[in-house]
């Protein structure tokens, strides 16, 4: 205790020995201290998660949406989410055509990934319309588009998926529903080869599906963004042997990649409701776009043939 605050009477100083009054007076002080450090130290981890991960910090995957996934609840025509829809005028796009916006109702989980997506040659959105919703569902925010022209080649819907994409995060009435750091791309036929070209273009989406994808370019090398290359065995327009196989076998052997091949199945399957394809791009979306590893059980190992699968490839397990 400084010499300053001795009783009165206490005029002589005490005998050297370890001051233990230090202790205990502080002790008060120290603990505050530490809560106040940890605090500090909490707030900085905070500051730094991405949009939506804030509310969830604690969570081992503050991107997981919705409950645990079983094959029931993948395979079902509608997740947990309620969802809504908005139209997107062409007089209002901006390098696309316009389009349909579907997003699930609540708030409450905070921002949710998003994917656009696009028809495929002389298709309007209505013929992919039916992923939107289904999409959505499971908690996503989901654009399907028209394009500019119905006769677009890819190189061009490549383009028009990212100019949609920039205008779901930047312009639309539910962008503050949508993480701008988590989003991919979909697209049939020849939206399909856009989705390639738009994942080679901005290596920053979190995945890409091409559903029976047409593209004169059949290598790409260059894709960083983890891929679902889905084919049909039937396929006459685009068939596997000249298209999807060799987009999938061309993709880098350090991505996480995977070639889903339907059985029974023709070029226009991803034009109508189909169970297999949805099962396993809402668990691609969701790994990736979400990092939720709750569903790499459906992924990895890779799914056998089936009455729906006539083939599987897969890099297992995955590393993103």
């Amino acid at each position: 205790m400084p010499q300053h605050l001795l009783p009165a009477r206490r005029q002589a100083p005490r005998p050297s020995r370890p001051r233990t009054s230090r202790t205990s007076p502080s002790r008060p002080r120290t603990l505050t201290g530490l809560l106040a450090a940890a605090a500090a130290t909490a707030g900085l981890l905070l500051s730094g998660l991405a949009p939506g991960a804030q509310a969830a910090a604690a969570a081992a995957n503050p991107y997981e949406r919705g409950p645990a996934p079983t094959n029931a609840s993948i395979e079902a025509s509608r997740g947990p989410y309620a969802t809504s829809q908005t139209s997107v005028s062409s007089l209002v796009a901006s390098g696309f055509g316009g389009g349909t916006i579907y997003y699930p109702t609540s708030t409450a989980d905070g921002t949710f990934g998003a994917v656009v997506i696009s028809p495929g040659f002389t298709a309007y959105q209505s013929s992919i319309a039916w992923l939107g919703p289904r999409l959505a569902s499971q908690g996503f925010v989901v654009f399907t588009i028209d394009t500019n022209t119905t006769l677009d080649q890819p190189d061009s819907r490549g383009r028009q998926l990212l100019s949609a994409l920039d205008y779901l995060t930047q312009r639309s009435s539910v962008r503050n529903r949508v993480d701008a750091t988590r989003l991919g791309v979909m697209g049939h036929s020849m939206g399909g080869g856009g989705s390639l070209e738009a994942a080679k273009t901005r290596t920053s989406l979190k995945a890409a599906i091409p559903l029976t994808g047409w593209n004169t370019d059949k290598t790409w090398p260059e894709l960083r963004t983890p891929t679902l290359v889905v084919g049909a065995d039937g396929d006459t327009v685009a068939p596997v042997a000249t298209h999807s196989k060799p987009f999938y076998e061309s993709l880098p052997g350090s991505l996480d990649k995977a070639y889903l091949e339907l059985r029974g199945a023709s070029h226009f399957t991803p034009n109508t409701s189909n169970t297999t394809i949805a099962k396993y791009s809402i668990s691609w979306l969701k790994r990736f776009i979400d990092s939720d590893t709750r569903y790499e059980q459906f992924l990895c190992p890779v799914p056998r043939p089936s009455l729906t699968i006539a083939e599987y490839r897969g890099t297992c397990p995955h590393t993103s």
